[in-house]
């Protein structure tokens, strides 16, 4: 009789931890039907809402991020830190996980120092290209460190280190085949050019600014916008809907269909944004966060724009840089091609699978 298998998987605090942890467990389960997942979180995020959503149960710590300033969250951090390696180990113990897999976020961080200590073996995904300091400091003791981007051994031990790329929607593999069918869907004009703005599911503030001030500009070049404003922002730029050819939304139900119906996108360069762009092979402008830990946004960006393929821009060359860019881009047809063939030529698009394979290969050892 087979064993079953049981897995523990964290990782959370937003949708680029969250969804790659619900793709590497629908993978195992698929390989392992009557196989057990425990996932592990933090209390109040939306990973203890999205997992279950997934058909997984999960399990919560009082852990939060340090915040950049001085506050009473930052007073409570070595309490919430206590109490989370305590439960991590009591979840541990009863569970008995034969692997434990960590894609990013506090609730991550505890459960996989706890597991190493207790002698179970850890997988790290490791999504951005300059890695933060748990994901550093867990390496050391980690199984297998699986990677998305180059040159990340001078982070981890090399022998340890894999690139994999991260986990992705596998409905974007055919995108080229859905575009009349996803320009229908959205309402759009064959005969135009498509703008696809991304920032992500709560929206950035800057981009929707910048999307703003420049509407007049993108109806001068005769072109149409697809804009995703973000929940928190729908309300404040719903308006500009009554203009023509302009689609404010505050999230896209179907990411493939925006994909293939997009021309030239502009976006956020947070670590699932960047491996999906690769795999859709469009011609992007990133605009990082500049508020994001270790500035990873911007790293991220800044590993493709080393290919030569795509375009940055941080936010505080906005002002001056992006007229003038966004038409140079959309006049030069040649340059377009090259940046698609080069960002597609990044793409790892099979990553769910390998990183399976890697944990694969602890439990058969």
């Amino acid at each position: 009789m087979e064993k079953q298998f049981k897995f523990i998987i964290s990782g959370g605090g937003t949708g680029g931890h969250i969804y790659p942890a619900i793709a590497i467990a629908n993978e195992l389960k698929s390989r392992y039907p009557d196989a057990q997942f425990l996932f592990v979180g933090a209390n109040d995020k939306m990973e203890m809402q999205k997992v279950p959503q997934a058909g997984y149960k999960i399990k919560g710590l009082w852990i939060s991020g340090i915040q950049r300033k001085l506050t009473l969250q930052n007073a409570m951090f070595p309490f919430k830190l206590l109490s989370s390696l305590w439960k991590s180990y009591w979840i541990l113990k009863q569970f008995k996980p034969d692997v434990v897999i960590g894609t990013g976020g506090f609730a991550s961080g505890t459960v996989l120092k706890v597991a190493s200590m207790l002698g179970i073996p850890t997988v790290v995904q490791e999504q951005n290209s300059y890695p933060g300091i748990t994901n550093k400091l867990l390496a050391k003791k980690a199984a297998v460190i699986c990677v998305a981007y180059e040159g990340l051994d001078r982070f981890f031990p090399p022998e340890k280190t894999i690139i994999t790329g991260n986990p992705v929607r596998q409905d974007l593999l055919e995108i080229d085949e859905k575009r009349i069918q996803a320009l229908t869907y959205l309402e759009l004009d064959p005969t135009k050019r498509t703008l696809l703005v991304l920032g992500g599911s709560l929206g950035a503030r800057r981009i929707n600014q910048l999307i703003a001030e420049e509407i007049d500009l993108f109806q001068d070049l005769g072109i149409q916008v697809v804009w995703q404003c973000g929940k928190l922002y729908f309300e404040e730029y719903n308006h500009f809907n009554e203009k023509n050819n302009v689609h404010v939304l505050a999230f896209i139900d179907k990411m493939d269909f925006a994909y293939a119906a997009a021309d030239i996108i502009i976006s956020r360069s947070g670590a699932s944004s960047v491996s999906e762009l690769c795999i859709v092979g469009k011609p992007t402008i990133f605009i990082p966060s500049p508020n994001v830990s270790e500035d990873h946004q911007t790293k991220n960006a800044q590993a493709i724009l080393d290919k030569k393929a795509a375009i940055l821009l941080k936010e505080n060359e906005l002002n001056e840089k992006f007229k003038v860019t966004f038409a140079d881009l959309l006049s030069n047809d040649e340059k377009q091609e090259k940046l698609s063939k080069k960002i597609h030529k990044l793409a790892l698009p099979y990553a769910t699978r390998e990183i399976v394979n890697e944990i694969e290969k602890l439990i058969k050892e």
